[in-house]
């Protein structure tokens, strides 16, 4: 869900940030986007042209940091595999594997003997976001809190725990979901810790960060305060949120280093085919191999590589993933198309379904109209 108008801009790297470990909690197995994760973690989904944590990555490395822990579980092979040290990225990335699913909070103190400073910049590995991670890090150090969290504004803060703060920035609770917040300030999942209040979580069980940690510390009476701004910022959990992500930064909304000078209403890759009289828009990105038929129309949909959509369909607020095939003249709105599938000519999909991998469905094999 997103909740705000500015998507961020080049960040200029500030010594508070440089000292200071990256820390990604990736380690989900992201079922809310099934069945794009049944083979790929959701932090590993192509966004936008690259797979959703290099754009994380990006803006870490634009920041100033350079030493990143992942905290992994799921599929944690998966990213060794594909980022390796970090060195082509400019980063030094090591990695944690999580063998039992233990929280944020567990997962968290899980990374304690990969950190190398005295303070940390932890990241939910799910959220978009164009927050100054400098301006975060300075309001930590300048406060000298023991935690600070990324706190951002939302119009409609009811879908979230609300997280007030005082006039000098010190949280004063964590609340649940109410009708009536007393604030529109929301837990972004961007938090700086002090490597001593890592140290105390409990290590070896679940830890929720923000039902037990975070609480405890204020009781504590520890220094927890609110970085809080209206940048954007997004959940990618959901099919519909991660096909607006990935538009929002094909087009700019969002901010990415990766696609300086490349925004626009599409992004195709260049071994891509697309034929005479295809439209792309709404910001639309397109992977490597894909075959796109003439008198195709996709609009605001994220095209995994090697998928075929064949002369005159229309996909639009969807996600085609690799290897599938669209047949000619189908209809493809809001719907999740997995890995390998078939989609036959002048099917009719909309309206939230789920096409598992592998699943081939006839010509005409799913309709919402009539075969005319």
């Amino acid at each position: 869900m997103a909740t705000s108008q500015q998507g961020g801009a080049p960040q200029e790297a500030d010594e508070a940030v440089i000292e200071m470990d990256a820390v990604i909690l990736v380690g989900g197995r992201g079922t809310r986007l099934r069945p794009l994760t049944v083979s790929t973690p959701k932090p590993m989904l192509p966004t936008a042209g690259h797979p959703f944590l290099a754009h994380l990555l990006a803006r870490i490395r634009e920041a100033g940091m350079r030493h990143v822990v992942l905290g992994t579980s799921y599929k944690a092979e998966v990213f060794e595999e594909y980022f390796g040290d970090g060195a082509a990225y400019g980063l030094e990335i090591e990695y944690v594997v999580e063998e039992e699913a233990l929280g944020t909070g567990g997962a968290i103190r899980n990374v304690y003997g990969k950190l190398r400073y005295n303070n940390a910049m932890v990241f939910n590995g799910d959220v978009l976001s164009g927050a100054d991670l400098s301006a975060i890090a300075a309001t930590h150090v300048d406060k000298d809190a023991d935690v600070t969290l990324h706190l951002v504004r939302v119009p409609d803060p009811r879908a979230f725990g609300s997280v007030p703060t005082d006039e000098d920035g010190n949280v004063l609770a964590f609340l649940e979901k109410t009708e009536d917040p007393p604030t529109d300030q929301i837990n972004a999942g961007c938090y700086v810790f002090k490597r001593p209040v890592i140290e105390n979580i409990p290590a070896g069980r679940v830890v929720s960060v923000e039902r037990e940690t975070f609480p405890g510390l204020l009781s504590a009476g520890a220094k927890v305060v609110g970085h809080v701004d209206s940048s954007y910022w997004r959940d990618m959990g959901r099919p519909d949120d991660f096909v607006q992500g990935s538009s929002d930064v094909v087009r700019g909304i969002a901010y990415s280093p990766l696609l300086q000078g490349r925004t626009g209403e599409s992004l195709v890759d260049d071994s891509a085919g697309v034929a005479h009289g295809v439209i792309l828009m709404g910001g639309t990105a397109v992977g490597r191999g894909c075959e796109i038929g003439a008198g195709s129309r996709v609009d605001d949909s994220v095209i995994f590589d090697g998928v075929t959509i064949e002369p005159g369909a229309m996909v639009r607020n969807s996600i085609i993933a690799a290897g599938a095939t669209i047949g000619a003249n189908a209809r493809i709105t809001d719907s999740v198309i997995g890995e390998g599938a078939r989609i036959g000519a002048r099917c009719e999909l909309q309206a939230g379904m789920r096409v598992w991998p592998g699943v081939e469905i006839p010509d005409s094999g799913v309709r919402f109209s009539s075969d005319g």
